[in-house]
């Protein structure tokens, strides 16, 4: 397998700037094997209407140079470029998967199906940030630029695209609400998930949020924090050129600890968060759990103007209670003390529930060229919409607000 893709991106390499498919005679698709090819001004030309961390080329710069994605890691970056005559018009972060690991969308039951009936599901291709389960910008619009005309002329070229490099499929995951009317004109599979997020309504401070919840969950809340201050553990904010290497040494060895608890090791290197360090030191937030001065966990948090994103966590000594703090609490404190609107928790947990953080759905979009699948996809993802809607409408009853915000 790994021949093979070897083999497949040499090649990739190779047809980059003769690569193209018509629509009519103007209308073109390029392919860009690397980010850095494409260079810094080439790619934050397409970010006029996308200011979140991920959409940077900072932060896939970051991932190919450090060797988080690229070799062996089952991502190979392959970004699609779309010109009309001859004007770049958007360009969509891609990368070429050999595995499922780090999407956070779950296809593994489709990859079986395909090696149960004797197909490849790898290659496939998904438009999307690695190990980044955030809804944001996935196709980076150039100055008004139409994404009606450009999810149409997309969905024309993927037969070509597909049949011409050997993919099984494209997958776009954790597209921004603003595009989901558009993506939804195509005839693409659409999948649904739930995360859970945290909105600040004009709150003074931390007091003022738990003042909306029912009696017994406000209580809840102020001894999980009662039972941290109890043991004189503190907590510190450095942002962007405050963070020094040492300590983003500790926190690269609590990330890794996180992850070797089960076996695994992680998926980003050190040199990929030393690189956003230099690159992007005004995106990052590390939060540090001292008791009293020795570190005992670390989260790292990315931040924009409306969004704070709880990203990564570690610690080096298990604690009651530590983990909701570091990584939910003293991210509440932060929002509330620098006015931003929206908390982005991460994938997954519903622990988060009881803690404010409110269910909400995130779409995703699918193309497979084997056309063979297509009835048992479309009921695929029927049941799981049906699934989680109902689910949400659950979490919905199940949270601790004395009134609906």
């Amino acid at each position: 397998m790994l021949l093979v893709t070897l083999l497949l991106y040499a090649c990739i390499s190779i047809i980059l700037f003769t690569l193209s498919y018509h629509v009519h005679y103007f209308m073109q698709l390029h392919i860009h094997p690397s980010t850095l090819e494409l260079g810094q001004s080439r790619w934050q030309n397409y970010l006029c209407l996308a200011a979140d961390p991920f959409s940077q080329y900072a932060f896939h710069a970051a991932l190919e140079e450090s060797g988080s994605v690229g070799g062996d890691s089952g991502w190979q970056p392959l970004h699609l470029e779309i010109k009309d005559d001859g004007q770049p018009i958007a360009l969509i972060p891609s990368y070429v998967k050999t595995n499922s690991w780090g999407e956070y969308v779950f296809d593994f039951e489709w990859a079986n199906a395909y090696e149960r009936n004797g197909l490849d599901y790898y290659p496939k291709l998904i438009s999307a940030v690695p190990f980044t389960p955030c809804a944001g910008p996935r196709v980076l619009l150039a100055k008004d630029a139409d994404l009606t005309k450009v999810l149409s002329f997309l969905s024309q070229q993927l037969p070509h695209m597909c049949a011409q490099l050997k993919l099984s499929s494209w997958h776009w995951l954790f597209a921004q609400e603003p595009d989901w009317q558009f993506a939804k004109a195509q005839s693409w599979h659409q999948r649904t998930g739930c995360q859970y997020h945290w909105y600040n309504h004009n709150y003074g401070q931390f007091e003022d949020f738990t003042a909306k919840l029912t009696s017994r969950k406000r209580k809840s809340i102020k001894k999980e924090r009662r039972v941290i201050a109890e043991q004189d553990i503190t907590f510190t904010w450095q942002q962007g050129q405050e963070i020094s290497l040492q300590s983003l040494k500790e926190f690269y060895a609590c990330y890794q600890s996180t992850y070797l608890k089960r076996r695994q090791q992680g998926y980003l290197t050190y040199e990929f968060f030393c690189a956003l360090l230099t690159q992007m030191p005004d995106k990052l937030l590390l939060v540090t759990a001292s008791n009293p001065s020795t570190p005992l966990a670390y989260a790292l948090f990315f931040v924009d103007d409306k969004t704070l994103y709880g990203r990564y966590w570690g610690c080096l000594e298990e604690v009651e209670f530590l983990h909701f703090e570091t990584c939910y609490y003293q991210g509440i404190d932060y929002c509330i003390a620098n006015n931003i609107a929206h908390f982005d928790a991460g994938a997954q947990g519903e622990h988060k529930l009881a803690r404010g953080f409110i269910p909400k759905t995130t779409h995703s979009y699918h193309y497979l060229a084997e056309k063979g699948f297509e009835g048992a996809i479309e009921q695929f993802c029927a049941t799981e919409e049906e699934q989680i809607t109902g689910y949400m409408q659950w979490a919905h009853t199940a949270l601790p607000y004395k009134a609906q915000l």
